[in-house]
């Protein structure tokens, strides 16, 4: 089986190239780094050749080729040498450490400052001269500089591969929450839209199609007269829920945001469209002002209950009745809960998840579904919702 080396990288092909060309005509002119060795010029070659060729291993298997130009300038030394062969090892003892392994990063440095430090201290007391250290300087420059060096361009790539990767999280996760953020708002349009529009398109569809059952003439007129008035308010309601989606600065929201006040219109409207409501508001009447979340979730829990009973409801009597506890609001809808013997309007059952989802987001309770009562089955809605006393105080 043939034994298959790594691609070289183009960098390493370039390196190779152009010290392999510059060492050969540092031969050709004789310019040899250690003139007075016993083996030949052409010995010199042999180094050159071997340095260039592991070149091209210095990304793909560095510690391979750490080896292999350590023996290849061992042997260098009894030649006459050649400065390629050197700038070609140190070249190789740099991309040991960048391209190396994290323990192989770490140890490089520390072998080679000891094997500088030990060599100078050798020298040192084998020659006992000064000059013995100039041999722990070019062992220095050989060895411990490039490794050095390496270990300083390592840290810097992996330190701004860090800080890419950073930034790729924090851009991934700014783009989470504006996909939540979008999905929320769509899903808070969603149920402003149903809740203002849906009681005026429920009526509108419950009187059309009675106009359209009953031969009646008045009670026709009065039924496209409930028509009409429910269309203009459901245009209304749809125009300010459009100027406030256009109006970049705000100015609409507080038309958008009702309050409990408001629900003694809501009731009439409800009778209006043939709603028997009765309202009953058990808070006290000088109790501190709501939090204008609370208020808004409980008037349009109240305004979708209605538009619920008056598309499902049997005949009867619809009561609305709220409570205010020390730390809550509570709200309860009850309607005659019977197969409808009139036209009622048909329903995706969209109120109710929005009803929920309301109470949800403000850390509430919420129940629907039948229930027994001395008047017979009823439909019964019934919400909690928290108040903090500290939001209390602040309204005030």
């Amino acid at each position: 089986m043939a034994l298959s080396l790594p691609r070289p990288q183009r960098v390493d092909v370039r390196i190779a190239v152009s010290s392999l060309l510059g060492g050969l005509v540092l031969w050709a002119l004789g310019l040899h780094a250690q003139p007075d060795r016993a083996l030949g010029a052409a010995w010199a070659l042999i180094p050159l050749f071997v340095l260039a060729g592991l070149e091209l291993l210095r990304s793909t298997m560095p510690r391979t080729a750490l080896l292999l130009a350590a023996c290849s300038l061992v042997f260098d030394q009894f030649t006459k040498g050649n400065l390629a062969s050197i700038l070609m090892f140190t070249d190789i003892v740099y991309a040991a450490v960048v391209y190396g392994t994290p323990a192989a990063a770490r140890r490089l440095p520390v072998t080679t400052g000891v094997i500088t430090v030990a060599v100078t201290f050798g020298f040192l007391a084998w020659w006992r001269e000064p000059e013995a250290v100039l041999i722990g300087v070019l062992v220095g420059i050989v060895l411990y500089a490039p490794a050095t060096t390496g270990v300083l361009v390592r840290n810097h790539r992996e330190a701004a591969a860090a800080a890419k990767l950073r930034a790729e999280q924090t851009a991934l996760l700014a783009e989470m929450d504006r996909v939540q953020a979008v999905t929320a708002e769509r899903a808070r349009m969603a149920r402003e839209l149903h809740d203002m529009v849906a009681n005026h398109l429920s009526a509108i569809a419950i009187h059309s199609t009675a106009a359209l059952s009953l031969d009646d003439p008045v009670a026709s007129k009065d039924a496209l007269a409930v028509i009409r008035e429910n269309s203009v308010q459901g245009l209304a309601e749809m125009r300010r829920l459009i100027g406030i989606l256009r109006d970049a600065g705000g100015d609409l929201e507080p038309a958008a945001s009702p309050t409990l006040d408001g629900l003694a219109a809501l009731v009439e409207g409800a009778r209006t469209n043939g709603l028997d409501v009765t309202l009953d508001d058990a808070r006290a009447p000088q109790g501190p002002k709501l939090p204008a979340p609370v208020e808004l979730a409980a008037y349009r829990i109240v305004q979708e209950s209605l538009t619920n009973a008056l598309k499902h409801a049997s005949p009867g009597r619809v009561s609305v009745r709220l409570t205010q506890q020390p730390r809550a609001l509570r709200v309860r809808v009850t309607s005659p809960y019977d197969d409808p013997a009139g036209p009622r309007a048909p329903g995706s059952g969209a109120g109710l998840v929005g009803m929920r989802e309301r109470t949800e987001l403000l850390g509430g309770t919420f129940e629907s579904g039948p229930e027994s009562s001395p008047d017979g089955k009823v439909w019964i809605v019934s919400v909690t919702l928290p108040v903090d006393p500290a939001d209390e105080g602040a309204k005030e």
